[in-house]
């Protein structure tokens, strides 16, 4: 397995931060838009597509603001995924930031699923 490649997605969302942050920090939030099924025991993520389940632990987080996990396969404490909300300071815009990191030749693969998680995501919200 060769090295990671770091990538950042940006998605404006029509959402207050707050109602956002519910949709990327807690199990029931995750698993309307990112997994089928979301569940947790303190720090531990277990996240559940159809036939797949991964596991991630929660690095760090900030109310309203951001929230970092890591996969429990990577080994490499350098390679996390995170949401983070920004507004932007003149239009009070607010946009989604994921950061994610894929193998260089699955890059345009990684960035086609957020797209359509974060599509989901939208729906949801009405955006």
């Amino acid at each position: 397995m060769g090295d990671k490649v770091k990538f950042e997605a940006e998605f404006v969302v029509k959402s207050s931060p707050k109602l956002l942050y519910t949709y990327i920090s807690t199990p029931s939030g995750l698993s309307q838009w990112f997994a089928d099924n979301v569940n947790s025991r303190g720090e531990k993520f277990t996240f559940i597509w159809e036939s797949s389940e991964e596991k991630a632990v929660l690095l760090s987080k900030k109310m309203n603001q951001y929230i970092r996990f890591k996969w429990n396969e990577d080994e490499e404490e350098e390679y996390y995924f995170e949401f983070k909300i920004q507004i932007d300071d003149i239009t009070k815009d607010v946009s989604l930031i994921i950061t994610d990191f894929a193998e260089e030749d699955e890059l345009d693969e990684a960035k086609l699923l957020w797209e359509s998680q974060v599509a989901d995501l939208h729906s949801i919200l009405g955006g």
